[in-house]
């Protein structure tokens, strides 16, 4: 039934087909000429149609007729404007696509845009603080800044130093352990706004070995968490709190004595 409704609709297209199908706009009439193209019957109405359009020319129109009829708008012409060409699904398709692409792209280089050697591995802590309790380290009641001297005697692990900044806070617990790289992390954890204290291998040069320094403090972001990185003696040292800059820049902006 649906193959003879199209040849119905071929065949309605055909009768009414233009001499000539050069530009022709309606794709369903360009579909149903190419598909008769071979067809003699075809062939032999178009010669019709043309032989008959040939005499028509001949007839002379009357002067006072002529101006009745404008060649512009004997074959009307719609122009494509730039309205109807955002309208198009695939057009719509195409610039959402872009945009989603240029945002992914202008967020990751926001997010990376103050990267600093050891950066990627603050982030992962970031998310080890995350998912950390207290049970899950050895209880330590000390100061922050004394517990460099248990980190070298007990894990061998030189010159895993708290800042000054921080020396002085009280601890809860601490433990040391393997990332997925197998560098060795120490983690305390303090008693002040449940902050935590992450102490790693700073980066190095993949040729040479030699350190990846940066100066001073930076910061890290990661689902909620900051963190205030700094470098010494190839150890880095983060500070992490569930929160922003403004939590952890009071103890950065302390005086050294």
């Amino acid at each position: 039934m649906k193959l003879l409704s199209l040849m119905r609709r071929q065949r309605s297209l055909l009768n009414c087909a233009p001499i000539s199908a050069r530009q022709l706009a309606d794709r369903p009439m360009r579909s149903a000429i190419s598909s008769a193209d071979r067809s003699r019957e075809f062939a032999d109405q178009q010669n019709f149609d043309r032989a008959l359009a040939g005499v028509v020319r001949l007839i002379s129109i009357p002067a006072e007729s002529a101006e009745w009829f404008s060649e512009k708008d004997l074959v009307p012409v719609s122009k494509r404007t730039w309205k109807n060409t955002l309208r198009n699904p695939a057009v719509l398709a195409i610039s959402i696509a872009v945009v989603v692409i240029a945002g992914v792209f202008v967020f990751n280089f926001l997010s990376h845009l103050n990267d600093f050697p050891g950066s990627a591995t603050a982030r992962k802590l970031l998310g080890v603080a995350a998912s950390t309790r207290p049970l899950m380290l050895d209880p330590v009641n000390a100061e922050a800044g004394t517990l460099s001297d248990l980190f070298f005697m007990k894990h061998g692990l030189e010159h895993y130093d708290v800042p000054e900044e921080f020396a002085d806070l009280g601890t809860i617990g601490c433990r040391v352990f393997e990332d997925d790289e197998s560098r060795r992390i120490a983690q305390i954890w303090v008693s002040e706004k449940r902050m935590q204290f992450f102490l790693f291998p700073a980066e190095r040069d993949s040729k040479s070995g030699t350190v990846l320094r940066f100066p001073g403090w930076r910061y890290v972001h990661q689902e909620g968490w900051t963190g205030a990185v700094t470098e010494h003696s190839g150890v880095c040292f983060m500070a992490a709190v569930r929160g922003g800059d403004k939590d952890l820049e009071p103890y950065l902006a302390k005086p050294k004595e």
